[in-house]
């Protein structure tokens, strides 16, 4: 490997074959739980039942999940198990040693500040129900503790925080099982009030997928660890599918079961919490403390990108600017559009998945291995499906960069992938450093 290999990827160790585990031990717990975290499914109901029946909502969640697993998660994951090696080394693929800084390096990172500050927001926001309270200032000195407290948690004792997670993960699937069980016989009695069958099948998708695209570029990290492509495709399935179907399934049943019951027409999924009555505080103190898993993951991972991707700036330095940024948005409020923050993360990660699928295709379905300075062909492509993919109604963007239709997340991972492979045979791709990675990590 030549000397000016960046560190992240000369010093980088695959893991090898004894350290690695089946798919029930990480990949299938970890996305399951994902998607059984209640900020995934608290704003799902309205811009889906309320287009459509609860039935054809449950296919668009079978669909959405097949599609994460299919575009977003399998070609990473599959990478990462090939190699050993994480997201930031077998993205100097497909966007250059250099380019791997930013894309998907940095990008992880800063998109993690969202996440600590979305998940900070969602627990404050359901302490103060379960205090029945309303009070901008206490949301404040309940968000600003959570995200500093858990977050540095998260990056000091990690190892702590993942032997929790296997107990902590499951318990939003015995709330969700207990609100669907109170509302289940309203669930026939429910009509959407506005028919546009379309409109809320992509919408399923699009928020599904928004929610899933960072966590499926992060295959890589979780493939690492994966035995053989059994692993891959079990724990895909039954994790990404089978939880995307599951968790969500069953809030949308919920909150049509609690309108169908006579409540009134709010399909947050906390309306459906309150029906339940005096057991009602005590879930939502739940579905808080069950938020205390994925905000210290998140930490974590916001602490390694910036930690590998900036060597130079002390790593607590770097984290305890990531956590004020996180706290800053969680305070302030900017946190709170669940359903927009998931159109930036589909549009950012979208094109990168895209990017990656296509130069995997390319090489043989295997890596290729890390690519001097800048593969502009993976930037390109990123740029482009970005501008196809970003939401259109977040504040302070253009009105329209690219009139796509829904789901536009699904355009920006075709954009990213169309791009790529053109730019790609037409030889705008770097050439490649050096094979001793790539066949070193394949041996593992």
């Amino acid at each position: 490997m030549e000397s000016s290999t960046p560190s992240y990827v000369k010093l980088a160790i695959p893991v090898p074959p004894s350290s690695r585990v089946p798919w029930y031990k990480n990949t299938f717990p970890v996305y399951a739980g994902g998607f059984l975290w209640v900020g995934f499914y608290l704003d799902l109901a309205g811009p889906t039942i309320g287009q459509l029946s609860v039935g054809a909502c449950l296919w668009g969640l079978l669909l959405a999940g097949f599609l994460c697993f299919a575009l977003y998660f399998y070609v990473p994951a599959m990478l990462g198990m090939q190699t050993g090696q994480t997201l930031y080394v077998v993205g100097a693929s497909t966007f250059g040693t250099t380019g791997g800084y930013l894309m998907p390096g940095l990008l992880m990172g800063i998109l993690q500040v969202g996440w600590i500050a979305v998940i900070g927001s969602v627990s404050a926001t359901f302490i103060m129900k379960g205090l029945h309270q309303s009070s901008q200032l206490l949301f404040s000195l309940v968000v600003v503790p959570w995200v500093y407290g858990l977050g540095w948690v998260g990056i000091k004792g990690i190892h702590h925080v993942g032997k929790a997670a296997k107990f902590v993960n499951w318990v939003p699937l015995i709330m969700i099982l207990i609100v669907f069980w109170f509302n289940k016989g309203g669930i026939s009695h429910y009509s959407a009030p506005h028919k546009d069958s379309v409109l809320g099948f992509l919408n399923v998708i699009t928020i599904v997928i928004g929610y899933f695209a960072t966590a499926g570029a992060a295959g890589a990290d979780f493939g690492m660890n994966n035995r053989n492509r059994k692993d891959i495709v079990l724990g895909g399935v039954l994790g990404i599918i089978g939880g995307a179907l599951v968790a969500g399934g069953l809030a949308i049943a919920s909150v049509a079961g609690y309108i169908g019951r006579g409540g009134s027409m709010n399909y947050e999924y906390s309306a459906a919490i309150s029906s339940i009555g005096a057991l009602a505080p005590i879930m939502f103190f739940l579905f808080a403390a069950a938020s205390v898993v994925p905000t210290c993951f998140c930490a974590f991972i916001a602490s390694n990108s910036f930690g590998s991707m900036l060597p130079k700036v002390p790593r607590n330095v770097s984290a305890l600017a990531a956590l004020t940024a996180s706290a800053i948005l969680a305070a302030t409020g900017a946190a709170s559009d669940l359903v927009g923050f998931f159109g930036i993360v589909g549009a950012s990660f979208g094109p990168i998945c895209g990017a990656m699928a296509a130069d995997y295709l390319i090489s043989g379905r295997r890596w290729s291995g890390p690519r001097h300075g800048i593969n502009w062909a993976g930037y390109f492509s990123w740029a482009l499906g970005f501008v196809v993919g970003i939401p259109r109604q977040i504040p302070g963007l253009p009105a329209a960069w690219v009139q796509a239709d829904n789901p536009a997340v699904l355009y920006s991972f075709a954009v990213g992938f169309v791009v790529y492979l053109t730019l790609a045979r037409v030889g705008l791709r770097p050439a490649l450093i050096g094979k001793e990675l790539a066949v070193g990590a394949s041996q593992a």
